[in-house]
């Protein structure tokens, strides 16, 4: 599980964020903070491993402590000028969230953070390409669908992702193709997409015949 220490100086935006983190798999909420002084308290003694972080606290500025936290942090925030933006990027914050935001915002950056530490998960040597990787995992969600081919529509991609997230399990192109109302040849290029981007896991099933079936499973679990 992802630990995760929620720092805003609004207490029912806190206990908001903080239930929301509990709702996404892999995450739960170690804490809340209010103030600056409290986040660094509080990383110190929880340790978490994520930090969930508001600009504007009663005693400082959360870019002003990011270096102090001994985690890794997410920015969010209602600070949207490009001077604070390049102070947080700047002092090591992973990424940057504007507020207001939606609960599915939160949670494809959450899930795109998760992707992108159990891919430098051990102590090994990486090449150019798994770091490129990397760096991908991290950012793929920062749109609502990751970045697409061209002629992809963002509409669609975003109804297949739906699709898979409600599925109780793997599920085929055709699957996907009779609940969105898309052909099975557009799902399976879309689904191939997602899979290409680290969104959605690709797993193969053979059966009698040899030829493998292709199934397809949300990486973050079913929702609700």
């Amino acid at each position: 599980m992802i630990g995760v220490l929620v720092v805003d100086d609004d207490f029912r935006v806190a206990a908001l964020h903080s239930s929301f983190v509990d709702k996404v798999p892999g995450f739960r909420s170690v804490g809340v903070a209010h103030t600056a002084a409290a986040a660094v308290a509080e990383c110190d003694r929880l340790r978490p491993d994520l930090v969930l972080l508001d600009q504007y606290l009663p005693d400082g500025l959360g870019t002003g402590v990011v270096r102090r936290l001994d985690a890794d942090v997410i920015m969010l925030t209602a600070a949207g000028d490009a001077a604070t933006v390049r102070s947080a990027l700047s002092t090591g914050a992973l990424n940057y969230l504007v507020k207001p935001f939606t609960a599915a915002q939160l949670w494809e950056r959450l899930l795109a953070y998760a992707r992108f530490r159990g891919h430098l998960a051990g102590d090994r040597e990486l090449d150019q390409a798994e770091i490129d990787r990397a760096v991908a995992m991290l950012h793929d969600a920062d749109a609502p669908t990751g970045a697409l081919p061209k002629g992809r529509s963002a509409v669609t991609a975003q109804r297949i992702l739906e699709a898979l997230r409600a599925a109780p399990g793997p599920v085929t192109a055709i699957d996907v193709a009779d609940v969105t109302g898309v052909s099975r040849a557009t799902a399976q290029r879309y689904l191939a997409d997602l899979a290409h981007s680290g969104r959605i896991e690709l797993d193969l099933r053979y059966g009698s015949t040899g030829r493998p079936e292709h199934l397809y499973r949300w990486r973050g679990g079913r929702v609700g």
